[in-house]
């Protein structure tokens, strides 16, 4: 009896943990917008990497975790690290400065496609015909969303969707070529050392960013942001899915990601005021019923591969 409770809590905790990694990813570009609203994308991102490589790295040398990586996977270490990280955290952040919480969480969801693509092209998976149907599905909600025979692309809003969405197919890439790496050293060990590699060239950059912001006259809730930015979507998100993916199958962790455009929808109109309207009712209707179809469950490693990814939706 007492082994059939502990079981029933421990599974309890499991999914507490996943379903709370996705509330905070869910949120986390929400809290980027109130930060965004004082300081430059260049300097939060360079804030968030470089305070997260600092946090990595001595979480990971105190639990004795960290590992060096070879010097032939080097390369691969640093690609990884543009890909996934600087460009990425780039991209995504003066998306979000331009364009809706709305829209860069729904362009968002077009990653688990993207690495499928990646993932076709470097021979891990196969095209079959409920792949091309679940990518021209998603692929039709992202032109529905963007509307390209109407836009203006000298307007913020379209410059933010095609930044979303280019971020989207460099971290599909990401996800797609760093597997390998993940299987030999293991996800947090990558990281670790792909923020690492990141924060040296953030350093300079974020440095030069801060300076032209007006850092004295920014309220204390927008450090309050930066702060939770730092700690929460990146460190304690990354462990806690981490932890679960040693419990729990990659499937089930990639369903529970699905979560965060619902979370970010929610909130969104309530905290920021955003709307929605048909074009982006009907665009989600696209892109979640193409994502479903591509990552259908227990048919593609690409599921796995997002597994590993807390942030695959969120960045």
């Amino acid at each position: 009896m007492n082994s059939k409770l502990l079981l029933k809590d421990r599974g309890f905790t499991l999914h507490f943990a996943l379903f709370a990694v996705q509330i905070i990813f869910g949120t986390w570009p929400i809290v980027g917008k109130v930060a965004l609203r004082s300081i430059s994308s260049t300097s939060l991102v360079a804030l968030r990497v470089v305070g997260a490589a600092a946090a990595f790295m001595l979480l990971q040398v105190k639990l004795g975790q960290l590992r060096r990586i070879p010097k032939r996977d080097l390369s691969w270490l640093v690609l990884c690290s543009v890909l996934g990280v600087a460009f990425n955290q780039l991209l995504f952040v003066k998306g979000l400065s331009l364009t809706t919480v709305i829209n860069a969480t729904l362009l968002g969801t077009t990653i688990p496609v993207f690495t499928l693509v990646v993932s076709i092209a470097f021979g891990y998976d196969r095209l079959s015909l409920r792949r091309t149907l679940g990518i021209a599905l998603a692929a039709s909600g992202v032109i529905y969303l963007v509307d390209p025979l109407r836009a203006d692309f000298t307007a913020q809003t379209n410059t933010g969707n095609l930044l979303i969405l280019t971020c989207a197919l460099l971290y599909g890439a990401y996800i797609a070529i760093s597997r390998d790496l993940f299987k030999r050293y293991g996800a947090l060990n990558v990281i670790t050392w792909m923020f690492c590699i990141s924060s040296l060239v953030m350093v300079p950059v974020g440095a030069y960013a801060l300076s032209g912001d007006q850092l004295q006259t920014a309220p204390v809730s927008v450090w309050l942001a930066v702060i939770y930015i730092i700690l929460v979507p990146t460190v304690v998100a990354y462990y806690l899915n981490a932890w679960a993916l040693t419990r729990v199958s990659p499937s089930t962790v990639a369903t529970y990601i699905y979560l965060q455009p619902l979370i970010a929808f929610s909130l969104a109109p309530l905290i920021l005021g955003e709307r929605f309207n048909s074009r982006i009712v009907i665009a989600s209707l696209l892109i979640f019923s193409g994502v479903g179809v591509v990552t259908k469950r227990g048919r593609s490693r690409a599921v796995k591969e997002v597994a590993e990814h807390p942030d695959a939706l969120a960045h």
